[in-house]
């Protein structure tokens, strides 16, 4: 229902996007006023042949839903499930007398509006009415202060639009040929999977270097000081800086030989010699520390970090933060901006003296200048609304509304509170060996002595082995000739670490760095790369699958420039031209697609396929073997001179060295001979399948038909089929018998007859069960299937049937990890029907590829349970019936 705060008749409609954000702003507005959703998007290019108009079918370019011959002209359609409320919207405006569209302040919602203009087709006059906060001041003063739509943010929404159907079109139906059908291809989202293979190919390519140190604690001697000892690593041999990792080069080799490389033996040694050396300390450094504080938020500072401190991904982020806004309570999510308003900052200030004293805020306010080139729309930060802002205990929020709501104010008004100064100091500790080597040890230590703005918040990191910006390191009061002693000396030793993967918050702030898409796109990107297979986590860390190198591989050796970096972000910038009118549409189309001053069109690319090998596109040699892996239809698989091997779902592609290639390969995999049936003569043999091991029998081969006498044919479906069963989860193809397959054989069972209908014992895709007619009963053990009575079968059906997860008995939890900081309740790990899940008890969440029983966190838990949560469907509204008329009394019959 619209928020309908007007006369009779109402005389200005206003439309948005959200159901949610309608009600809000009628809340706002006054006597005369309509509020209605579109409920985002009401049309849009088409999707399915279906949804072609008749009169257009026959275009050859009306697959695409743009007319590529005249000026890419776009072929729009209402959504199917858009019309009744399209309907809905054209009766409301038929008895306004104003129309306003009140959409996002951004390219995307510039489109909607002009979308609603353009299907509504008004005959009153139409105001663009804009705002990046919703609150009555905000949407009182929009009203107040319409504008004209912006059509050159159409026309660069528009070229978008139809670049990423261009794109995704043409060359995904290379991919359904080259690579495995159902694949997507996408201007951004291609380069996305890129990056996380390339980062992928580092990591496979990456050698492991080893050194060693020394680790010393020194001792001061003054009892009465605190600390008065240190911890420092050796930093040099007569005069030659010993070598850390950052003096090795990906290969496992010193970059250069200015560097003394100690080995673990020569460490030992070295050590042995100093043991009874006297220490001084040779210089002292100190300088001043000084820590700024943080920008407010942006939308991508915003995904990092509700990452790392939340364990949010990006696009539950963005959803959260819509409600925030929806609901009034924080400004627009979607911004390029670190600027606030006079009014922000002021907010930020006051609340900052409120809580911390005016020695925490500095005389003059804090101005943040956007450090993203071609920033959009001139939005605020994200922050909190409202001319006063609320602590995050008066908002009456809960669950991750309250803790992302927390993150956002906390982060702005730290930003106008005072810098963090302390002292950062460098020791250098000097000595002399029984050799006569000369040594140096190095230590560093940082106080804080005013914590300013850290008093508020603190930045999380990607890397967990990086300090806080608030932690300190305290070293003893030290000079220059101070004796200290050697109290141990221990050798320690380091290893190079490959390139870390990307995370979620990595991977958006990598894309940022490179200006490639939007940050309101870049949710929707990591969750389509996740969603097709491209991508799985493994705890935070995204993977790229074995697909993701065959696609990879496909477009870098035919589509180069589609995926190349800097051609991406070069139509970043091609977009920002046309919404700034430095360019126009057609002729940046006519380039991408037709090619001009030589450079090559997306259709030419696309026309002659024939030169793509598909099997080359989808083979990777394995580096000093003789094996290859392939990526099939079915999965990857290693290939040896025509003998295959399926490569475990969950593997890696680092984890694919020779070492484990060859070790795949020494597993048995083909037909492994158990003997014969006694009863039937037919050979039992056991295999590896695509859905895991199993035993089967091998029928023998149809006599051929007598010379002259005419071939029987036997129609597929008849044909008689082997008898097949899988292993059990206790079982290996290493040690099944013959026995063991004979008994497996037998499965279906028939146990024996029930209420005149046979029970049989069937192992199911969620596990062992008994059936019997249409009713079934799941057993406690596949073990059961072989040793059920139908004596016990008798019991389970005069059971109550158990549906869900609940139907075994209780199982202990496989792990406990903690509370989940949205419940607050304990979170654990258990087995279901489906595999295993997490729980806190009211919200169950399937384990993910990449996620395993022994490894997932209380932050990745609770990121599944939230995302499971999100996609819960909303609870049936119940309406009462109205009570039953009563039946009218009965007149009495007429006397005759």
């Amino acid at each position: 229902m619209p928020a309908n705060n007007g006369s009779a008749g109402g005389t200005r409609l206003v439309i948005v996007e959200s159901p949610a954000k309608a009600k809000k702003i009628g809340e706002f507005l006054g006597a005369g006023y309509i509020v209605e959703s579109s409920i985002g998007h009401i049309r849009d290019l088409p999707e399915r042949a279906d949804d072609i108009p008749e009169k257009f079918k026959g275009e050859a370019w009306a697959r695409l839903g743009v007319n590529v011959e005249h000026d890419f002209e776009p072929l729009y359609v209402v959504n199917a499930d858009k019309r009744s409320q399209v309907s809905k919207l054209k009766q409301l405006l038929k008895d306004a007398d104003e129309l306003y569209l009140a959409t996002d302040e951004d390219r995307e919602g510039e489109a909607i509006a002009w979308h609603l203009q353009e299907v509504l087709k008004p005959r009153v006059p139409v105001h663009r009415m804009v705002f990046h906060e919703i609150t009555m001041q905000a949407i009182r003063n929009a009203v107040a202060n319409p504008r004209d739509l912006n059509l050159r943010l159409v026309d660069a929404q528009e070229t978008r639009r139809i670049l990423d159907r261009l794109y995704g079109y043409e060359v995904s139906p290379v991919l359904w040929k080259k690579v495995k059908p159902r694949l997507s291809a996408g201007r951004v989202q291609s380069v996305a999977t890129r990056l996380v293979v390339e980062r992928e190919r580092d990591r496979m390519a990456f050698t492991a270097a080893h050194y060693w140190d020394l680790q010393a604690l020194f001792d001061t001697g003054r009892a009465e000081e605190r600390p008065r000892d240190f911890t420092a690593t050796l930093s040099g041999v007569d005069g030659k800086r010993v070598a850390q990792g950052r003096d090795f080069a990906s290969t496992g080799l010193l970059k250069n030989n200015d560097v003394l490389h100690l080995t673990e033996a020569a460490a030992g040694e070295l050590a042995g010699r100093l043991r009874d050396s006297s220490f001084a300390v040779k210089s002292v450094e100190r300088k001043p520390y000084t820590r700024k504080p943080y920008a407010p938020f942006r939308t991508t500072t915003l995904q990092q970090e509700a990452s790392r401190k939340l364990g949010f991904s990006t696009k539950y982020t963005m959803q959260v933060a819509q409600r925030l806004y929806e609901e009034g309570y924080i400004t627009y999510m979607r911004t390029d901006s670190t600027t606030l308003s006079e009014t922000a900052v002021a907010a930020a200030r006051s609340q900052a003296i409120k809580l911390y004293g005016e020695a925490y805020v500095p005389d003059k306010p804090r101005v943040y200048t956007g450090k993203v080139k071609n920033a959009q729309e001139a939005h605020e930060a994200i922050r909190p609304s409202g001319e006063q802002f609320r602590t995050p205990g008066e908002t009456g929020l809960s669950g991750d509304k309250f803790r992302l709501y927390e993150l956002i104010w906390q982060r702005t008004v730290s930003s106008q509170m005072k810098d963090a100064v302390g002292e950062s100091v460098t020791v250098k500790v000097a000595g002399r060996s029984s050799a006569g080597e000369d040594v140096e040890f190095s230590a560093s230590g940082r106080t804080i002595t005013f914590y300013g703005f850290l008093k508020a918040y603190v930045e999380g990191h990607d890397d967990p082995s990086t300090d806080r910006d608030d932690s300190e390191k305290r070293l003893p009061n030290l000079a220059e000739g101070d004796a200290l002693s050697a109290t141990r000396l221990d050798v320690a030793g380091h290893s190079t670490k490959p390139p870390a993967r990307y995370t979620e918050a990595s991977l958006v702030k990598e894309l940022e760095d490179r200006e490639i898409g939007r940050p309101s796109t870049y949710a929707s990107i990591i969750g389509t790369i996740l969603d097709r297979g491209y991508v799985f986590k493994k705890g935070t860390a995204l993977v790229p699958s074995f697909l993701a190198f065959a696609v990879v591989n496909l477009l870098e050796q035919h589509f180069g420039n589609l995926v190349d970096y800097d051609f991406t972000a070069d139509m970043e910038k091609v977009l920002d031209d046309i919404a700034n009118d430095r360019a126009e549409r057609v002729p940046e189309l006519q380039r991408f697609y037709f090619g001009a001053d030589g450079d090559e069109g997306l259709k030419e690319m696309v026309t002659d396929l024939g030169d793509i090998d598909a099997k080359e596109i989808s083979s990777f040699p394995i580096r000093g073997t003789d094996i290859v892996i392939r990526v099939g239809r079915y999965g990857p698989y290693l290939d040896r001179d025509g003998a295959r091997v399926n490569v475990p779902e969950d593997m890696t592609p680092d984890e694919l060295t020779a070492e484990k290639a060859e070790e795949l390969f020494s597993r048995p995999t083909g037909a492994r001979e158990l003997g014969r049936d006694p009863v039937t003569g037919h050979q039992i043999v056991a295999k590896d399948g695509r859905f895991g091991p199993y035993v089967t029998e091998i029928l023998p081969e149809e006599a051929p038909p007598a010379e002259g006498a005419p071939k029987k044919r036997t129609k597929k479906a008849d044909a008689p089929k082997p008898r097949t069963s899988s292993l059990f989860k206790t079982m290996s193809l290493d040690t099944i018998t013959l026995d063991d397959a004979l008994r497996l054989l037998t499965i279906p069972r028939e146990v024996g007859e029930l209420d005149g209908e046979p029970v049989v014992a069937h192992n199911g895709k969620f596990g062992p069960y008994l059936k019997k007619g249409t009713d079934s009963r799941s057993l406690g053990s596949e073990e059961d299937l072989l040793t059920v009575t139908i004596e016990q079968a008798k019991q389970l059906f005069a059971q109550p049937k158990q549906r869900g997860r609940g139907r075994a008995a209780a199982a202990p939890p496989l792990r406990e990890l903690g509370d989940d900081p949205n419940s607050k309740k304990p979170v654990v790990v258990k087995e279901g029907r489906f595999g295993p899940y997490v729980t806190d008890g009211e919200t169950n969440a399937s384990l993910r590829k990449g996620d395993t029983v022994e490894e997932i966190t209380i932050e990745r838990a609770a990121e599944l349970l939230a995302e499971r949560r999100d996609r819960a469907p909303a609870p049936k509204k119940t309406t009462k019936k109205a009570p039953a008329k009563k039946a009218p009394a009965k007149k009495p019959a007429a006397k005759s």
